[in-house]
């Protein structure tokens, strides 16, 4: 099965690009050119990785994008694309897992221009930690079941 990615961005240039580099190894990748229509296809469509430019309709209405992906209940890798690195702490934002843009996650923040090499690294490796981070919390409820079945 092909892993499923949702690129965002408002450049065409950039979105045909990105597309066509995943494609070439293997991903499957829908697109979407706005905010409104990354929305439509995230509540229509289950992807394992949604990628955002950053600043599109607004200066950071990418990062609106990522908070809506992280809410889905399929749970994507997500990474925050732009050519403009954020700073400062009005840009901090936590991850479920406690982790932030600025800080130890620093590979969900992928600059522009980017490399195809540094792109398929930095998504394979989001990839597999979104795959273990599911796969723990998945043993974890099991655990808590079989817990509650042994003490009822």
């Amino acid at each position: 099965m092909k892993r499923r990615i949702l690129l965002v961005d408002d450049d065409l240039a950039v979105l045909l690009t990105l597309k066509a580099v995943l494609e070439l190894h293997g991903f499957e990748v829908e697109t979407a050119g706005s905010s409104a229509e990354a929305f439509a296809r995230m509540e229509s469509g289950v992807y394992h990785m949604v990628i955002s430019d950053l600043r599109m309709e607004t200066e950071e209405a990418g990062l609106g994008i990522i908070r809506t992906a992280r809410r889905q209940v399929y749970d994507p890798a997500t990474a925050l694309l732009t050519a403009y690195p954020p700073s400062g702490e009005h840009w901090r934002t936590e991850h479920r897992d406690g982790e932030d843009w600025t800080g130890k996650n620093s590979d969900s923040l992928l600059i522009k221009p980017l490399g195809t090499g540094d792109l398929l690294r930095q998504v394979e490796a989001l990839l597999v930690r979104q795959a273990d981070k599911q796969l723990r919390q998945q043993n974890s409820a099991a655990k808590a079941q079989e817990t509650k079945r042994h003490a009822g």
